[in-house]
């Protein structure tokens, strides 16, 4: 099957649904004894390579050709880089750019929290990944074929970014374009952070009619710690639920730069759209409101698959225009 590359189209609204939430490093474990076994040899490498991932290091082999993939981002990547997958999990409303993963071509694994261990077995594969949702399923997945968690540090997310799509780039042989990416990302970051100036701002995500407010270190803390908005509330939770806030807490933050995500959209659960949330006097009478700063950000990039490289470059790209 011909592959297709999305990066271009996630720079803009991109795709998907279906939740991601990030899981904190683990300590160091490796994989069991048939997973051992497995690498030293197996059907579709060029010997093994060592990589660092969210449980320590693993060895896996090179260019593994049965590859099972347990999360969006790290989908969406492979499928930027051109590398072909053999097993995903079953996710709703695939956009256009991922609709493909959908279709009868790949056999699916079970979903995003809960594997299904007897076809992933069955698939016999020479890796499988995991991160964020499905970083639970590593001790049981990496009993059938040797397994990396690339679940990505939210407190230090570009490093640990970088840590993880190097590792992609260790296994798939794509060192060179991966490097590239990151360096890219590098430099629009340092863009974006002298832009940002003096600038207040606040992330809030809606779902259900109800508002949850993120600030640094959070799972969309990448807009205070990488690139540079001063938050407009302090000692907000680094929880992956965020804080539960109303109107009132919004206009007493008084942002200058209002950032909206709609898990709603994001999942393709029917709901008060955000828009429609915020729409009242409170949130109105904000300096975001009034100056044509509220942001509503892609859901598919920012909720479903923020550790994709297309996303991270989208997100900064959508940072860097609402500073202008």
């Amino acid at each position: 099957m011909h592959r297709r590359p999305i990066r271009g189209r996630l720079f803009g609204a991109l795709f998907l649904p279906l939740l991601l939430t990030l899981a904190a490093c683990g300590g160091t474990t490796g994989t069991s004894a048939s997973a051992a076994a497995r690498s030293t040899g197996g059907t579709g490498g060029t010997g093994d390579v060592t990589v660092t991932h969210a449980r320590g290091t693993a060895k896996v082999p090179a260019s593994p050709k049965k590859v099972v993939v347990f999360d969006v981002g790290v989908l969406a990547t492979l499928d930027e880089l051109g590398v072909r997958v053999s097993g995903v999990p079953v996710v709703e409303n695939l956009p256009d750019g991922l609709a493909e993963y959908a279709t009868d071509a790949y056999p699916k694994v079970g979903s995003l929290f809960e594997p299904d261990y007897e076809k992933v077995n069955a698939l016999e594969p020479d890796l499988i990944v995991v991160a964020g949702r499905s970083s639970a399923a590593y001790p049981k997945l990496a009993e059938i074929a040797p397994t990396v968690d690339l679940t990505v540090d939210n407190a230090h997310f570009l490093t640990s970014l970088r840590q993880r799509a190097e590792a992609l780039g260790t296994i798939f042989g794509k060192q060179a374009e991966v490097a590239r990416r990151l360096d890219a990302i590098d430099a629009s970051v340092t863009r974006v952070k002298a832009a940002a100036g003096d600038r207040t701002g606040l992330v809030v995500l809606t779902t259900g009619g109800k508002i949850s407010a993120y600030g640094p270190g959070s799972r969309f803390g990448l807009v205070h710690d990488a690139l540079g908005v001063k938050p407009a509330a302090g000692g907000l939770s680094t929880d992956v639920h965020g804080n539960a806030v109303s109107a009132e807490f919004i206009a007493k933050a008084d942002p200058d730069l209002l950032y909206v995500v709609d898990r709603d959209s994001a999942i393709g659960q029917d709901g008060a759209a955000a828009k429609q949330v915020l729409d009242n006097e409170l949130v109105n009478g904000t300096k975001a409101a009034k100056n044509g700063k509220i942001v509503y950000l892609d859901s598919f990039t920012w909720y479903v698959a923020p550790t994709a490289l297309s996303s991270v470059e989208a997100m900064i790209k959508a940072v860097g225009d609402s500073l202008s």
